[in-house]
């Protein structure tokens, strides 16, 4: 079966298991929802960053992006699902890649709706605070938003290629961007700064001060990215289904 037959499956199993197409509804309706929140909740902060405030729902939003990327992939363990998936494509690393694909794809298209949809929620909360925004770091932040998203969806994928289980997906990679970003990440120095979440999440202030900037920040996260789902391909090609 060539890829292209492949990466529409793919995209049939998306549309048609339930929990996924709710995983990213709750995407959009986070993302959006606490976007709005947090732009009438503190606009008379001189020292709170406008752009950052407006696409703060991103922090919650990551959540349902992980959690679609990883059942996504933990479909497939489920009642020899993924037996069945290698029987009819039998080169894994095909079925693989239009497993990632189609993951990524969706999650892309859905964040590119839901970053402008939080940016104009919150700036009709934030007000004139919001009118420092130039149209260029407003468009970097958009997409810069969902580029991040999408690689939070496909970090969870390989991970849970690597582990075979959502659970323990979820279990690693919530408390990870919860705990790490929000409670040690400003004690912990510059090392944190590398770390997936944090470094990708830069390109969503209007300022930053750290060593990583908005589209290296990114490439950081893109890398940890890749290694995760080179280490998912290496878990499919070398066990059992």
């Amino acid at each position: 079966m060539t890829f292209v037959p492949v990466l529409h499956a793919e995209w049939l199993k998306i549309r048609t298991v339930r929990s996924l197409p709710g995983a990213l509804c709750a995407l959009f309706a986070a993302t959006t929802a606490f976007s709005a929140i947090a732009g009438v909740s503190d606009t008379s902060d001189p020292e709170s960053d406008p752009l950052f405030m407006a696409l703060s729902g991103v922090a919650p939003g990551q959540i349902a992006a992980i959690a679609f990327g990883a059942m996504a992939v933990s479909a497939e363990y489920h009642n020899g699902a993924l037996r069945v998936s290698l029987a009819a494509v039998p080169r894994r690393g095909r079925w693989f890649a239009a497993k990632v694909t189609a993951i990524a794809v969706t999650t892309l298209a859905v964040s590119l709706l839901t970053a402008p949809a939080a940016l104009l929620a919150a700036r009709a909360g934030l007000g004139p605070a919001a009118s420092g925004l130039t149209t260029g770091e407003q468009i970097r932040g958009v997409v810069g938003c969902a580029v991040y998203l999408t690689l939070m969806a496909l970090l969870a994928a390989g991970l849970t290629a690597l582990l075979r289980s959502a659970v323990a997906t979820l279990s690693v990679l919530i408390p990870f961007v919860v705990v790490v970003s929000f409670v040690i990440g400003d004690a912990a120095g510059t090392v944190v700064d590398f770390l997936p979440d944090r470094a990708g999440q830069v390109v969503l202030h209007q300022t930053y001060d750290g060593t990583p900037g908005p589209w290296t920040g990114l490439a950081v996260t893109a890398l940890w990215t890749a290694a995760a789902l080179l280490a998912g391909a290496w878990s499919l090609g070398r066990r059992d289904a």
